[in-house]
């Protein structure tokens, strides 16, 4: 059950632990995800956390000690989930998607990469049972705001750390332009035909043909790009 680690086969577990399976099923069905899985560089399992509910209506969540709006998943059915999955992959990551936690960035997806596997538990309703926080390894946030749940973060955490998987991407050099931007570089300007449109011409270096230059300017424009991101996030006050 673990992944093969090898020249391009590796392999890469994600187990998700989320109310709405279905939810996933046509972001994983297209495009790059779906041919890592059937290449077997990446696999994705569900755990469906209505099977570790309570009583005939299999309840997941409860009011608020101490009232207030909404619901809140109850502690001892996420455990049973959490419970669940490391007995089939021990040395998973466990990680809890929630706009708390460390933020997610290129980086992080690079270390995520190194490990066996990753368990993500996605929340739904008004939140979690505080408590769930001492049974998780780590907890990750795409960004400060509000969603309906964590699905569409996993989605996210899945789609970065797959694209770093090797095979993913089927170029090597694709492959290592995703490293780069791991370092914190925003990629650079990109052109294909036509050479010209409406007035707006490609770039001469790239016309080229000379390897060396055509580098040159691309790690000349990534840097451009990325003081000028930086500086944007200091007068925004980030």
């Amino acid at each position: 059950m673990e992944p093969q680690r090898g020249s391009i086969c590796i392999k890469m577990k994600f187990i998700i632990i989320t109310l709405f399976p279905e939810m996933f099923e046509g972001f994983l069905s297209c495009s790059i995800l779906k041919r890592a899985q059937e290449k077997g560089h990446i696999e994705v399992e569900f755990i469906n956390l209505r099977d570790f509910g309570l009583g005939k209506r299999k309840q997941v969540d409860d009011t608020p000690y101490g009232g207030g709006a909404g619901m809140v998943l109850r502690v001892d059915v996420v455990a049973k989930a959490i419970e669940s999955a490391k007995s089939i992959y021990p040395n998973a990551k466990t990680i809890l998607l929630t706009p708390q936690g460390e933020t997610f960035d290129q980086q992080l997806a690079g270390k995520l990469t190194k490990e066996k596997g990753l368990i993500l538990i996605c929340g739904h309703y008004e939140g979690f049972d505080e408590r769930i926080r001492a049974l998780v390894d780590q907890e990750l946030s795409i960004g400060q705001y509000i969603l309906t749940g964590g699905e569409l973060a996993a989605g996210v955490v899945i789609d970065t750390v797959a694209r770093l998987i090797p095979g993913t991407l089927g170029k090597v050099e694709s492959i290592g332009e995703e490293t780069y931007m791991c370092k914190g570089q925003i990629e650079y300007p990109q052109y294909t035909k036509p050479e010209e449109w409406k007035g707006q011409k490609v770039p001469d270096v790239l016309l080229s043909g000379h390897h060396q230059k055509i580098s040159e300017w691309r790690k000349a424009q990534s840097d451009l790009k990325t003081k000028k991101t930086k500086k944007i996030k200091l007068v925004d006050g980030h």
